[in-house]
């Protein structure tokens, strides 16, 4: 079978990316960049639904307790922002309670591979925690990551800024393995 690529959409919660009050700073930056994958995503896959190398997109939901933090499941910030289109098999939730997405789901690498997938394409938020170990994850899993520049961010955090730690993840993970390509290189204009 052919070889596919999911695209992993990680917390684009409502908490991090919409609420004025607790949104990381370049929030509306990396809204504007997933919206335009997802949606180049979308029409690739719309458009290849017969074709075993058609696209998977995995939306990536992180969920805690009250007293560990706003992401509660069912509350307003813990709603996605993007969400899988239903009945679509082609997008799958996955849910978390650790920054790997792949600890979190000790079976999700078997299910991927079992969809032929063998490469990941990673964008969200935060990007020193669960972009990071997510990606982190995929690579001890055996997939290909790929991060998307400027598709991921965070809050400044110990003196640096959010640009800052962006580029220092993209460095760690690009010396993991992963490579490091601008959002836009990614996008297919329709």
């Amino acid at each position: 079978m052919a070889a596919r690529t999911a695209l992993f959409v990680v917390d684009i919660q409502n908490d991090l990316a919409t609420d004025p009050a607790t949104r990381i700073p370049h929030s509306s930056r990396v809204i504007d960049a997933a919206g335009k994958v997802l949606a180049s995503t979308r029409r690739q896959l719309d458009s290849s639904r017969q074709d075993a190398s058609r696209p998977l997109i995995v939306f990536v939901q992180h969920e805690e307790e009250a007293s560990s933090g706003a992401l509660v499941r069912g509350t307003e910030p813990w709603k996605l922002v993007f969400e899988p289109r239903e009945g679509d098999g082609d997008e799958i939730l996955v849910g978390k309670r650790t920054r790997d997405t792949f600890e979190s789901n000790p079976d999700l690498a078997d299910k991927l591979k079992g969809l032929c997938v063998t490469a990941i394409v990673a964008l969200g938020i935060q990007s020193e925690c669960c972009v990071l170990s997510t990606c982190k994850g995929a690579l001890s899993a055996g997939f290909k990551v790929t991060v998307l520049r400027d598709a991921h961010s965070t809050y400044d955090e110990g003196g640096k800024t959010a640009v800052k730690i962006e580029r220092d993840v993209e460095a760690e993970l690009a010396a993991a393995g992963a490579k490091v390509v601008d959002w836009k290189s990614v996008v297919v204009v329709s």
